[in-house]
């Protein structure tokens, strides 16, 4: 996949969460699903989707990017200071701040050279190389993922349409 192949799927998956999003009723996007609610799933997108440009200068620089020394779980304390750094409640507001921050993702991406992107600078995450191709590949997984589980949540969210509504 090509940079420019690779920028078009993350702002596929970026829209598809983003229309899940939209289309969760009120109650639902602010309600507490366990630890956290779409709300807080929005929150987190925007702040890796800000890391992800950070952590990919790092990279390049041949350092560990900042994220990697999260000693919580599944990088619990980075993923924390997103849902407090982006923590406005109104869903309008949390999208824009979404869009703003894939486009700046973007705009990174295409700055660079393919050697950059695809580039193994010797940094390595649980013995395998991290470059900004596979951390962005990662991140594109992500908003598949969190997509799926905002569609289950809006399942048990209760309503008419369980949660969803549909245009």
């Amino acid at each position: 996949m090509s940079v420019r192949e690779q920028v078009r799927e993350l702002e596929r998956a970026a829209d598809e969460f983003r229309r899940c999003v939209v289309g969760l009723d009120e109650t639902t996007f602010l309600r507490k699903f366990g630890d956290w609610s779409p709300r807080d799933v929005v929150a987190h997108l925007i702040g890796w989707n800000v890391y992800t440009v950070e952590g990919g200068r790092q990279i390049m620089k041949r350092e560990y990017p900042f994220y990697f020394s999260d000693p919580g779980e599944d990088f619990s304390k980075v993923n924390a200071v997103s849902v407090k750094k982006y923590g406005a409640t109104d869903r309008r507001e949390l999208l824009e701040q979404m869009h703003e921050t894939v486009r700046g993702l973007r705009q990174f991406l295409l700055s660079l050279d393919p050697s950059e992107w695809d580039g193994n600078y010797g940094i390595l995450y649980e013995d395998s190389p991290v470059t900004i191709k596979n951390t962005v590949d990662a991140l594109i997984s992500d908003y598949y993922e969190h997509r799926q589980l905002l569609l289950r949540w809006a399942n048990e969210g209760g309503g008419p349409q369980g949660g969803i509504r549909h245009p």
